[in-house]
């Protein structure tokens, strides 16, 4: 009977975890990232490597150093010696470079500029919006400001900056 409750609220609690917004959201990153990493290895490969392999070797991967001799292939078929692939270091290091720019300068660079803008136009908007509040207030002001005047049998405070008289208009309390 216990376990039974327990088996329950264990399950329960699973289905809370599943359904929680976070973990829907993982799950979407990892598969747009997965996609993402296509288009990124895809550019790097068929424009880039090609770029880099114009202007000096196509794969790093060929250069080592020995360390302690001698090197190479024994009679055995396994290697001899102690290889240093420094130039699979620095293939994979020209990888993650070149790949990082990639992703920079066109993914992240042109998205940082549209919301930039998309910000900025928010802020315009809201900026509009409370130069219209503002300016409702004031003409609000005035207009209490002028029924004040009108039953205190005064001028309104627009007249005494210049604007005139108050209207004047039959005396009924409003």
């Amino acid at each position: 009977m216990v376990s039974e409750k327990k088996r329950e609220s264990v399950l329960a609690g699973f289905k809370a975890f599943l359904m929680r917004g976070n973990v829907v959201d993982l799950a979407v990153a990892v598969v747009i990232g997965a996609a993402f990493t296509n288009i990124v290895n895809s550019v790097v490969k068929g424009i880039i490597s090609p770029v880099v392999g114009a202007v000096g070797t196509q794969s790093l991967d060929g250069y080592k150093s020995c360390l302690k001799a001698p090197c190479g292939i024994g009679a055995n078929g396994q290697p001899t010696g102690v290889e240093i692939l420094w130039g699979s270091v620095l293939n994979a290091t020209l990888t993650f470079v070149i790949t990082a720019a990639v992703v920079y300068f066109l993914m992240v660079l042109p998205m940082s500029k549209y919301l930039a803008k998309q910000e900025a136009r928010r802020k315009a908007r809201l900026g509009v919006q409370e130069t219209m509040e503002i300016t409702e207030l004031e003409v609000l002001k005035e207009i209490r400001d002028t029924l004040v005047a009108q039953r205190a049998g005064g001028t309104a405070p627009s007249a005494q900056r210049g604007g005139g008289t108050a209207p004047t208009g039959p005396r009924n309390g409003f």
